[in-house]
């Protein structure tokens, strides 16, 4: 990690470097030159000046002595011209030799009275130079500088930025080194402490003084590890909680993953399989009840919740299982020991099959006997007043073990039910025709509504002719104040929905969902009067069941009510 850094930086600083020394370059050296080609032109002047005031004072001296020595002394060439341009006088030339200067450009503002500047190469040794001209009586001087003179002069200034660039590398390299030891070892202090945090150990912790970036970045990794460890410790603890809640309970749990394998089960779980379940297994491994597998399949695949009766994870014994998805995927299984409820329910069937079953016989002994002696002269009219009191009420007997015996028939599956296909239509007809004369004796019209005449339902006619008798019977004892019952039957999600509806007082909405509860009575006085049984609606509530359809209630005070239920329709309906 050091070597890396240390790269890093040294590249870094090589790049600032770089970019320094090509600026300085760029700026500093063009400044220098400029500087130095200012002052090299300003001394140039002041030398053709004094040049110049020579030629026009001394003479003692000739001419070409004066040229040679100006020149020597300024570093420079020395050139005199006459006012037709005509070299008088050269430092390093024959003048004769030499063609005529009126049309350079510093001589021509001399000859016009102005100090001339000019920076061109020269045609006799291919170097540029600077000329400087003044106008003197009789003509005008000039001085030559070669500019690679400044050349010499600035390669100091170009040989120091070297040297200084480099020592400034060998500083950065030293920087970069010692930099890339002192982050180094932060940062991997920092990396221990994540590999340690990473194994598992949130007890870890990292300590910085620093409030720079680094000492910034293990200052919120310390307190995110410490946020991390409370939240794990809240975790284990809801864990353990929930664990010692799960394991208390009687009922049996087993949770599964995505992939259907065994993550956690209860002891009640253990218990009712003998041996706990491999965890990380398929649970197939360990449960091989079909209805069992396919709800938790079912619940894990379409996150819905699920429930089914299982016969075969124990011998002899019923669950009832309920199984709900996970938010993470998988399913929770809760499986609820049914065995001896439906044993104790069973027995409750049987003795009240057995109790009704017992008592027909001397209830019909005791309605023969007494409607023998109402038909006997003999009985006067107190007599035939107690005899009529026994008769009515054994003929409600009678019809109260005669209920029973039909409920415990029905719901314990013993009364077989002959399933043809019949249309709605038919049904419909068969319970109006039935009950039209009897709702007409109540003062109240029996009126048939069909929007499904051509749909077929497989039913039992009889079965649902007697559901079609309770709810009739119900809506002309309980509302024939409404002068009107409906019956009908409409289209549902699951086939055909049938309906009784009447006009009468209606149902307060805390009675409606226990309508159809054995003995269960909105108004027990009434009910007692009009001779009911308090089982009509949960007969019909199994013969429902047993047809694997719905019924339900819907009422509202002073609208009236409606009994509904819905049976399946046939798969070969007519077109």
């Amino acid at each position: 990690m050091r070597s890396r850094i240390f790269f890093k930086l040294m590249f870094v600083f090589l790049l600032v470097i770089g970019a320094t020394a090509i600026t300085l370059q760029l700026t500093v050296h063009k400044v220098w030159e400029r500087t130095l080609h200012e002052q090299i032109e300003r001394n140039l002047r002041q030398k053709t000046l004094m040049f110049a005031y020579r030629v026009e004072a001394d003479r003692q001296h000739s001419l070409a002595d004066i040229t040679s020595q100006e020149g020597q002394a300024a570093g420079a060439r020395a050139t005199v011209i006459d006012p037709t341009g005509k070299v008088l006088a050269d430092s390093e030339a024959d003048p004769s030799t030499m063609e005529n200067h009126a049309g350079r450009k510093e001589f021509a503002a001399a000859l016009a009275g102005q100090m001339g500047v000019d920076e061109r190469g020269s045609r006799s040794v291919s170097v540029p130079f600077l000329y400087v001209a003044a106008p003197v009586s009789g003509g005008a001087v000039r001085l030559a500088y070669p500019l690679p003179e400044m050349e010499i002069t600035d390669r100091p200034l170009a040989v120091a930025l070297f040297w200084g660039s480099l020592a400034a590398f060998v500083f950065a390299m030293a920087v970069a080194a010692a930099a890339s030891q002192y982050v180094g070892r932060r940062l991997q202090r920092i990396v221990n402490f994540a590999e340690r945090v990473a194994g598992g150990d949130l007890t870890a912790r990292i300590a910085s003084s620093s409030t720079d970036e680094i000492g910034q970045v293990a200052a919120a990794l310390d307190k995110t590890t410490r946020g991390v460890e409370e939240s794990y410790a809240r975790v284990q603890t809801s864990q353990r909680e929930l664990e010692t809640l799960l394991n208390s309970m009687q009922d049996a749990v087993i949770a599964v993953d995505v992939d259907g394998r065994v993550q956690w089960a209860n002891r009640g779980m253990d218990r009712l399989l003998l041996r706990a379940p491999r965890l990380n297994a398929p649970l197939i491994d360990s449960v091989r009840d079909p209805e069992f597998l396919a709800a938790i399949q079912q619940a894990a695949r379409e996150q819905v919740v699920t429930s089914a009766r299982s016969n075969t994870i124990a011998s002899g014994r019923t669950f009832d299982v309920t199984a709900a998805p996970m938010p993470g995927g998988g399913a929770v299984a809760v499986l609820r020991d049914l065995t001896e409820t439906e044993r104790m329910e069973k027995s409750r069937r049987d003795f009240i099959a057995n109790v009704s079953h017992e008592l027909r016989t001397p209830l019909t002994s005791i309605q023969g006997y007494t409607e023998t002696l109402l038909d006997s002269p003999l009985a006067d009219n107190h007599v035939r007043e107690f005899l009529e009191i026994i008769r009515k009420n054994s003929a409600r007997m009678s019809r109260l073990t005669e209920d029973l015996l039909t409920l415990a028939r029905v719901e314990s599956g013993e009364q077989r039910f002959d399933i043809q296909r019949v249309s709605t239509e038919e049904l419909l007809q068969d319970a109006w025709e039935s009950f039209r004369e009897v709702a007409r004796s109540y003062g109240v019209e029996l009126e048939m509504e069909n929007s499904v005449p051509t749909v077929y339902v497989n039913a039992d006619r009889e079965a649902i002719h007697q559901i079609f008798s309770n709810l009739i019977e119900n809506a002309l004892k309980y509302a024939a104040s409404g002068k009107k019952v409906i019956l009908g039957a409409r289209e549902s999600e699951i086939g055909v929905e049938f309906y009784v509806r009447d006009l009468g007082p209606g149902i307060s909405s805390e009675h409606l969902h226990r309508l159809f509860e054995r003995f269960y009575r909105v108004d027990k006085a009434r009910s007692r009067e009009s001779g009911g049984t308090g089982l009509g609606l949960a007969i019909a509530k199994h013969i429902v069941l047993a047809h694997g359809g719905t019924i339900r209630a819907e009422s509202e005070l002073h609208h009236g009510s409606s009994f509904l239920f819905n049976l399946t329709a046939s798969e070969a309906n007519a077109d």
